[in-house]
């Protein structure tokens, strides 16, 4: 067991699919099969963003919350929510060229894993077309030596609608890199 494995799920599949609702800033993620293995919603009305994850079968499994109040860049601790420990933080480097997360460990924030955007162009549109939104998501995932670890890419669709491809994980966190993905997602469409 990997110090940074979270109590309560256990994701074996190199693939899976991420769908937000259409109302608000709530997700599922499901493996290849097609089972729901996480579920995420940001928590409405709270002064530091918070994101409680549950696994498929409704049970609390960890939290991401902003380390300051309505935190555009900055850390998002992601909590076990089990056993109480903090695992991971999650360090969003803001640009408008490019969007960029380190995946830290909670004590020592030693790099564990990045997940960039890829091509200023995509980024800006997204961020400033109107209906920009609408342009899928595309992120590469790398270790902390910048060896690829996987991708993120999305769908053409009203509701974002993604697939994350693990390909080697040997040297990266897999359950946080998966819950990254969803609440980078959330954050960046705020």
């Amino acid at each position: 067991m990997s110090s940074y494995d979270i109590s309560g799920i256990e994701l074996m599949d190199a693939s899976y699919t991420v769908q937000q609702s259409l109302i608000r800033n709530k997700y599922k993620a499901t493996d290849s099969t097609g089972n729901v293995v996480l579920r995420g919603k940001q928590k409405m009305f709270k002064l530091k963003e918070e994101f409680p994850f549950v696994d498929g079968d409704g049970t609390d499994v960890f939290t991401v919350k902003a380390g300051g109040i309505l935190d555009v860049a900055g850390d998002y601790m992601l909590t076990d929510s089990q056993t109480g420990q903090n695992l991971v933080i999650l360090d969003n480097d803001y640009s408008i060229f490019q969007d960029t997360w380190t995946i830290r460990d909670a004590d020592s924030e030693r790099a564990l894993a990045k997940i960039d955007s890829r091509g200023a162009a995509v980024t800006l549109a997204r961020n400033f077309l109107p209906f920009g939104y609408l342009i899928p998501h595309k992120y590469e995932i790398t270790d902390a030596d910048g060896d690829h670890v996987g991708s993120i890419h999305g769908k053409f669709s009203l509701r974002d609608t993604y697939t994350i491809d693990l390909d080697d994980t040997s040297d990266v966190p897999k359950e946080p890199v998966v819950a990254a993905a969803m609440v980078i997602d959330a954050i960046q469409n705020n």
